[in-house]
Formats: structure tokens, sequence, C-alpha cells
């Protein structure tokens, strides 16, 4: 194996350098102390339910069994000191739709949450040595896609008029809970050429920008775009995903200052500050039911929590079903988590590098925040057929190349640079999940190397660290992260809507009275949306007998 670095990080169980973070708690509440609400997990969607609710004036304890709350969205030291890395999560683009965040609902900024919103977007170099670059500014981003077809610069504009004209109903129907209000088909019926959106969001992603786009780098442009939440490109209903360019060509790809962790540190101070309690090192492991109704929770250590009005889960249901008797969640509840499936698993190499990433285009460099690296449509079309044979695959990998540090030089000493890679690879191997402790570093010494025909700045002697994430290293570091899915499990055709979870449990109810769930495994799914955590707050306070809407009216 090659030498790529002067310094490696390769552990098994992830995440073991952890620096200490402002809410790494492990203060012991008294037995005696009873809470309303008690939340196993905090991850940020349970985090936004509980902040909600802390609002709406319930007392709400929240567990997490980690040393540092955030689950996904956390920042941490993984390679050297001073270099703040994201475990998971760094683009926050969807959560500001959210109307937490686009209406201010909670004030988290007042909590020490700050964006940047880099400038380029997103940067694909391609191997002739061509390039196309989004900018905030449409006029330039059409400019781009018109290099290389005059007709494709026309299209990337009507695609993001068409898009605009549609999105407030698109995104109101993530951020509003199954159930409520009139179901997303409905809403486009209404709508002029809503018939044509219906057909749209039922294709592929693929189909929809093959037939958009003649040029085979706009093509691959839009498809890696497409391919950021894991799915196959080509799979049905992925339609949505082919609007990905055009979503945040307006909304941009904003990340926290300081770190993505710095979402659930905002929110975890004011949780505090609305009476509630954060206690972390307490893993779930046991649902507290009396009388058919959940009550509260124990814990590994032995220690249980008691909740007086309900308990909210942001545990993986593959392990849900595990902490009460089988037959209390019925079998319709049992055969949708028996039929869950996996994405596409991600595997991440975190670096600390004296220098950014340097990709060539006309006249000089260009160090993006943000890049992807795609050979071609076909290449994305293989991820599928990659994932179901259970073989690594180092051909032409397509990768996401994030460094924070150029927009935000709070995340590494002066002059240096935290560079994270990210690609996508079966955690299902022929060998067993268990393999990828043995091959780990070859993979990341695969990635490195490739992507240095287009970033050939980065030799050895930059790369000064790194920390590797293996899909079973994902798995061990979180739980929720299930088969190395960073969102929990496919967002596909059979998991998205009213079938995430299952059908008939995509309300935040759980089937044991008292109990209710929020997370990537709920309503509209993975990345950083908080839209299961709001929707989920969304439901609760209605059982309670109010509504989102007067306690976010409500004077702090």
């Amino acid at each position: 194996m090659s030498r790529v670095s002067r310094r490696e990080f390769v552990k098994t169980t992830a995440l073991a350098p952890l620096a200490v973070a402002p809410f790494s708690l492990s203060a012991q509440t008294p037995k005696e102390e009873r809470f309303d609400i008690v939340v196993a997990g905090a991850g940020h969607n349970s985090m936004i339910t509980a902040a909600y609710l802390a609002k709406a004036g319930y007392r709400c304890l929240v567990l997490e069994g980690r040393p540092i709350v955030g689950g996904g969205v956390k920042t941490a030291q993984l390679t050297l000191k001073g270099f703040k890395d994201d475990v998971c999560s760094t683009s926050h683009a969807f959560l500001l739709d959210n109307p937490m965040m686009k209406n201010d609902e909670l004030k988290l900024r007042d909590y020490g949450l700050e964006y940047i919103d880099p400038d380029p977007i997103f940067h694909v170099p391609f191997a002739d040595g061509s390039y196309l670059t989004q900018w905030r500014d449409m006029d330039r981003t059409c400019v781009e896609f018109g290099k290389f077809s005059k007709k494709d610069g026309a299209a990337y504009r009507k695609m993001l008029a068409e898009f605009d004209a549609i999105k407030p109903i698109l995104m109101g129907a993530s951020f509003t809970p199954i159930g409520f209000g009139k179901p997303l088909n409905d809403q486009l019926a209404q709508q002029p050429r809503g018939k044509l959106w219906q057909r749209r969001l039922a294709m592929s992603a693929w189909e929809i920008i093959r037939d958009t786009f003649e040029d085979e780098h706009c093509r691959t442009f839009m498809l890696y775009m497409s391919h950021l939440a894991a799915e196959p490109p080509d799979a049905p209903m992925t339609g949505r995903l082919a609007y990905g360019t055009a979503r945040q060509q307006h909304s941009g790809r904003p990340f926290p200052k300081g770190g993505s962790g710095k979402l659930t540190e905002a929110l975890a101070r004011f949780i505090e500050a609305h009476g509630g309690v954060l206690l972390t090192n307490k893993w779930v492991n046991r649902l507290i039911v009396e009388n058919g109704k959940c009550v509260g929770v124990e814990c590994s250590d032995g220690s249980s929590y008691r909740a007086e009005k309900a308990v909210v889960s942001t545990i993986h249901i593959k392990h849900l079903v595990d902490m009460a008797p089988r037959e209390l969640w019925g079998q319709d509840f049992i055969d949708g988590v028996d039929t869950w499936q996996a994405e596409h698993a991600m595997f991440v190499t975190h670096c600390a590098a004296s220098e950014p990433p340097k990709f060539a285009v006309e006249g000089g460099t260009l160090s993006p925040v943000e890049a992807g690296i795609l050979v071609s449509p076909e290449r994305a079309l293989r991820f599928g057929y990659d994932d179901a044979r259970g073989v690594v695959n180092l051909d032409n990998p397509a990768m996401q190349i994030i460094c924070c540090s150029i927009a935000d030089p709070t995340r590494a000493p002066a002059g240096m640079h935290t560079i994270k890679v990210i690609g996508w690879q079966p955690y299902e191997l022929k060998e067993g999940p268990e393999h990828w402790d043995k091959i780990k570093n070859e993979v990341s010494d695969g990635y490195l190397k490739f992507l240095r025909r287009y970033a050939p700045n980065l030799t050895d002697d930059k790369i000064l660290a790194r920390f590797i994430e293996s899909p079973l290293d994902l798995e061990r570091m979180n739980p929720h992260f299930w088969h190395g899915s960073a969102h929990a499990g496919a967002q596909s055709a059979s998991q998205v809507g009213p079938m995430r979870p299952m059908p008939g449990w995509a309300q935040h109810r759980m089937p044991i009275p008292g109990l209710f769930q929020t997370g990537a495994t709920t309503h509209p799914g993975g990345s950083v949306t908080g839209g299961p955590g709001r929707n989920a707050a969304t439901v609760m306070l209605k059982d309670f007998g109010t509504s989102i809407e007067e306690v976010v009216n409500k004077r702090a």
C-alpha cells in the first residue's frame, strides 16, 4: 500500500479521538426528577422536536448515547489538533427551506448559529480537461452550460423557471406531516401543468435529464447532482432528484460557520434555555411499557427515565422493534421493518491538509468548497449494479470533495485545510461487511489517487493526516446509519412519503401508544432538512391539544 499520509487514524470504532464539545454532558439527573417528554437519541431531528415541545412549555429530557449530541450533525476533531471535521453532514441547503429557519421560528441565530453561503456553489471537472461550475449568479451558470451547448444553457434556464413555479408546493409537502392537508398529487392536479409534474415525479432522474439536455458534459453534471441523495438515478420515482441543481441555484449550499455541529449546539442551548435537560453517554436500550402505553426508557447503565406525556424516539426502526415485546408492535409494523432497505453506502476519508484541492480552470486554478467527480452518465447508471454485486469498484469512482476551510478559516489552523472525500461503495461485501476493516486503507488510497488526476497538487506531503470511515465504521459510529446509510435507508419509491417508515405508520405515531418516532426513518427522510423533527412536533402538539402555529407565536 502506498504511503498517503504522515499520520493516519483508521479506527474500527469511529470517533474515538473526539474533542470535548460544548454539549458533551454527563451529569446524572436525580432519580425523582420527572419530565413531560423523554427523547431517545439526540440527532438534529429529535432535538428540533424537543425544541418546539420545550417552547410549548413541556419539560424535556434528551438522552444521547454518544459523548456529544448531534448524531450525523456533529463536528469533531478527527485528524489533528485544531482541525474541525464534520462527522457526516456538511451542507444545510434543505434546512433553510424549513419554516423553522425560513420564518425564524426558533430564532436559532440568537443561540450562536451563523451560516456561510459559498460561491461557487458546486464545481465538476471532466476527464477531458473541461469543467462546469454552478455559480450563485444564474446567468453565469447558464453560460457554463452554454459552453457545451447553447440549447442546454437555455434548457437549464427553463428548468429553473419551471421548478421555481412549483417549488412552494414541493417544499411544502416536505414540511407537512403525512395526512395533514392534501396529498402532493392532489395539490399538483390543481396547478397549471400539474399533471406534467405528476408524471415527472414518477419518472427517473435519468429519464428527465436525458430528455432535457443533449450534451454529455451537461448530462453528467446534472446526474452527479441527482446522486447526492445516494439513489440510483435510473430508479422510478427519482424524478425529483433531477431538479437538485435547479433547486440550489437560488438557495446555494450553505453550511454553519464553525462546523455542521453548530446547528445542534444551538438547538441544545435553546432546549436548555427553555427548561430542558440533555444527558450524554446514555444509550437507550429498552422502552418501558405499562398498561399498553410507553411511559419511559431504560438505559444500558441501568438508569431509567419516565415521561408524563410521551416518549420520542429517533432510534432506527431496525433497532427500535427490539426494545419492546414484538407482539406490541403489530404485524404490519414488523413487516415494514423486515422489508426496510438500505441505500448506497458512503465511504469517507477525512484529511488534514496543507493545501485545498486546486482544479484547473481557464486562467489558473479554482478551489471550491464543494466539487464532484463523475466521468460519464454511464458510470452513474452503474451504481445500482455495483451495489448489488457486493464488490468494491474503484474504476473511475464518483466522489464528492468538500473543503469548508476555504470559506471558513475557523475550521483549521492558519493556512491549513480540512478536506472530506466521499465515495459510494457496497456495505454488503461478498466477504461480509467485516471485510471493510481489511481493505479500507487500500480503498481510501484509491480514491485519493483518482482525485489527483483532477487536483494534482494534493500530493502525499500535502496530506498531513486522515481518518477513514468505511460503511461499516459509519454504522458503528452511529447505529442510525444502518448498513452505512447516511439517510437511514433508501429514499426509493417504496420508502418515501406515506411509505416512510411504512404504510399506516407515517404520521410519527407508533403502534405503542405514548411513543412517537422522528428522524430520517420518517417523512421526508434523510439529509439535514429538519423536516422529520418539525413534522413530529406538529403531530404531537396537535395530539396535546394545541398547534405548532400557536407555539411559534407564543412569546418566549
